[in-house]
């Protein structure tokens, strides 16, 4: 199970760093808009359209990490007074919560892109079609579908096994 659980971890982390470099590009994308506005050459031409699509995709890269490291924002004060058992069932009822509605959101997010293949709808000003920030996120989507289902099962073996795996908020602390 720790070699599975690196794999994951190591997926995830790469799918973070790839957010992140989306996430800078589109920073410099909005800094070099603002630098030209400020002179004669003006903003980028459809800057908006691109910060929306590298947004979309940056937040659905960064869920697999968060999701692996057990990083999510937590309310303790309900959960210290737990025991380990009844801990360990809480965890593997929200990880599997938590799965269940990536898949369903991952699902969603396809119908919508072939939805926007069939209409051929592009973007107001790029005229780029609008499937391509669809299926980019999408990426991203499935991705932090993948590892909320291993993020579930590995709860479920920390239930069924009381040894840890995941932990209860790596990402949160590090």
């Amino acid at each position: 199970m720790q070699s599975i659980h690196r794999v994951f971890h190591g997926f995830a982390w790469l799918m973070a760093t790839l957010g992140g470099v989306v996430l800078s590009a589109t920073i410099l994308v909005t800094v070099a808009s603002i630098l030209g506005g400020l002179t004669p050459l003006g903003p980028i031409p459809g800057e908006e359209e691109l910060v929306q699509a590298g947004m979309a995709f940056a937040v659905f890269a960064f869920l697999p990490l968060c999701q692996i490291t057990a990083g999510h924002a937590t309310v303790d004060i309900f959960t210290d007074w737990l025991g380990g058992r009844a801990l360990r069932v809480l965890q593997f009822g929200i990880e599997a919560l938590f799965a269940t509605v990536l898949i369903v959101i991952a699902v969603q997010l396809e119908a919508g892109m072939q939805a926007r293949i069939r209409s051929g709808q592009t973007t107001f000003l790029l005229q780029f079609p609008v499937w391509w920030s669809y299926a980019a996120s999408l990426a991203g989507a499935a991705a932090a579908a993948a590892v909320g289902v291993w993020t579930a099962l590995a709860r479920g073996w920390e239930l069924l096994t009381n040894r840890d795996l995941i932990g209860t908020g790596e990402g949160a602390e590090q």
